[in-house]
């Protein structure tokens, strides 16, 4: 049978469930988490952690009902905690995320057709197609949306179903054509060699979508590189340059008549246990430069190992889209270019926009509830 019993030494409450598990809560974490701490409503903590010593510790404690029931005496009442709910949250153990997909890299013997796909009609009306269309583009960090209509909202409308659009400096949503006087690459006609987007912003954004509204043009494949992949290749190949690239920042810029947007990142982010988080890539707004001199030529070396994968054939997947198909792609972690492409043959008109990754992990969790 479950049992729950006080540990002085260690103050701490221990529990043994019946079916072997165990843990021990700390008395100041159980004073701090218990439920009559949270408003009712907006589910926010609103029990002041300063109001008691961090040596508290209850007076009794008991199971009751299927419940942990904790006096505290003078120093708080009755704290009752769901044993589900302290079985999730054991100390130690990373909660459950329904955000927290298996990533699965690729290179370029994923081809065009092991593209996850999804259908407009479905992710716009059905959630649970929106759920598995979610979980997809989240494992591979690139799908297809097929059958929108030839309106430029329909594409904003399937962003708008997982959340917020993110604005930047080139508004909140945009046009990639061909047009006079362009300020970014990306409004030219030219190869657009493969880059994560705005990596001179504090936060760069999360996921693209690229909704294809016409593409008669000759050229004009659009270039997918999977960047954890390459980080991956490049640690097992070249652990100094790899080292290199996710330890020491570097400067990025746009500015233009309006804007001077700069910050200094990492090519490859890593997370606390050492795994790749995040790729900021982009040689057309990476800054000059300004590590010391002695350090330049090694971090050269380390960078263009990096640029060198990206344009191996044996990391690219080439789309050509079609008016109705929409891309989408994690921005922080898949590369992105274009083959150059002639105007004169065609009209090829994409309309972006971005959604950050936490409106996208927020979305999964609430319809996985």
């Amino acid at each position: 049978m479950t049992e729950a019993t006080l540990r002085a030494d260690t103050r701490t409450v221990h529990i043994q469930w019946n079916d072997g598990a165990s843990a021990d809560y700390p008395f100041i974490w159980l004073r701090d988490n218990g439920p009559e701490g949270f408003h009712a409503d907006t589910k926010e903590r609103h029990f002041d952690l300063l109001s008691v010593p961090v040596d508290v510790a209850p007076k009794a404690v008991t199971l009751n009902g299927g419940a942990l029931e904790l006096d505290w005496g003078d120093s708080g009442g009755v704290s009752r905690f769901d044993m589900d709910w302290l079985k999730a949250h054991r100390p130690g153990c990373a909660f459950a995320d329904p955000a927290k997909v298996a990533i699965e890299t690729w290179r370029a013997d994923l081809g065009s057709s092991g593209v996850p796909r999804a259908h407009a009609d479905d992710v716009l009306t059905n959630d649970t197609a929106l759920h598995d269309w979610l979980c997809a583009t989240k494992r591979t960090g690139l799908s297809m949306i097929e059958g929108l209509a030839d309106s430029r909202d329909v594409g904003i409308e399937v962003a708008r179903r997982i959340g917020f659009l993110r604005e930047t400096n080139f508004g909140t949503t945009f046009e990639v054509k061909s047009k006079p006087n362009p300020n970014n690459l990306a409004y030219t006609a030219d190869r657009l060699p493969l880059h994560t987007d705005l990596p001179n912003q504090e936060l760069p954004p999360g996921y693209q979508f690229l909704h294809c509204l016409a593409n008669e043009a000759m050229g004009g494949g659009s270039l997918f590189c999977d960047g954890y992949a390459v980080a991956a290749d490049l640690k097992s190949d070249d652990p100094a340059a790899y080292d290199l690239l996710s330890r020491i920042s570097i400067p990025f810029r746009f500015h233009d008549a309006e804007y001077d947007i700069r910050r200094r990142h990492k090519v490859i982010a890593l997370d606390d246990t050492g795994a790749v988080t995040e790729i900021r890539f982009n040689a057309h707004i990476a800054d000059a430069l300004d590590l010391p001199a002695d350090a330049i030529e090694p971090y050269y070396q380390a960078y263009r190992r990096f640029m060198a994968l990206t344009r191996d054939p044996a990391y690219l997947v080439t789309l050509k889209l079609a008016a109705g198909e929409m891309v989408v792609f994690d921005n922080r972690r898949v590369l992105h270019g274009r083959e150059a492409f002639d105007p004169n043959t065609g009209y090829r008109h994409l309309h972006g926009c971005y959604v950050d990754r936490g409106e996208f992990d927020s979305r999964l969790r609430v319809l996985s509830r």
